[in-house]
């Protein structure tokens, strides 16, 4: 709704051909990126340029990566490691974090893991990640910002949301790849035999050092 809002005086309308040969119209913002997302995607299938991307939806290296959401590694992080399509299960979140036993990253994992024949996973983390030392009274002084009634906070405090822990960052990129690792090596539903490791990235370079080895049986 805020989108639709901040976007009103903006609109434009863009066509795009469905698989059915039908025609929808769109109303994006000229503001949002999606307008030359669509065009674009409407000529890669056009000139089926997916073709090159075919591939089984198990991945090939039996490797599931838990990296961060950081721009700098949409591209960087599958060349610097030798990755094409096909190969891993790949799941980002802000810093590379896994934040819950049983929230939606950790079962993301055991669903490659019994599901998609994966038994290996590594978590990737990156030197100068945003996450590090990530203020929560930041984030939610920005969110009062831009709209988000003080009676939302209240009703989250009073349901037993801890907003402030939730938004908490990690103490170092280091302490969060260890932190994540330990996490998923500690899972009770994790079978042993399936090794966890964790390693950093240099975001310019794509260099990684190893920071906790896993191998079959590793607590």
């Amino acid at each position: 709704m805020r989108f639709a809002q901040r976007n009103a005086q903006v609109s434009a309308r863009i066509t795009m051909d469905v698989c059915d040969d039908r025609t929808r119209r769109y109303t994006v913002g000229t503001m949002s990126a999606l307008p030359e997302i669509l065009a674009h995607n409407t000529e890669f299938v056009k000139n089926k340029e997916y073709e090159a991307f075919l591939t089984s939806p198990l991945p090939n290296k039996r490797l599931v990566i838990i990296t961060c959401m950081d721009t700098r590694l949409v591209e960087l992080l599958p060349k610097a490691m030798g990755l094409r399509n096909g190969d891993v299960k790949m799941i980002k979140t802000a810093g590379a974090i896994v934040s819950h036993p049983f929230g939606s990253v950790m079962r993301s994992v055991l669903v490659a893991v019994y599901q998609l024949e994966a038994d290996e996973i590594a978590v990737v983390g990156h030197h100068g990640c945003g996450m590090t030392g990530l203020s929560p009274g930041t984030v939610l002084e920005k969110a009062r910002q831009r709209g988000i009634s003080p009676d939302t906070f209240q009703t989250l405090m009073h349901a037993g949301v801890d907003l402030q822990q939730w938004l908490t960052g990690m103490e170092s990129p280091r302490a969060g790849v260890l932190a994540s690792v330990k996490m998923i090596r500690d899972h009770p539903l994790l079978p042993q035999d399936v090794a966890v490791h964790g390693l950093i990235m240099d975001p310019e370079t794509g260099r990684l050092e190893m920071l906790s080895p896993g191998e079959e049986g590793d607590e």
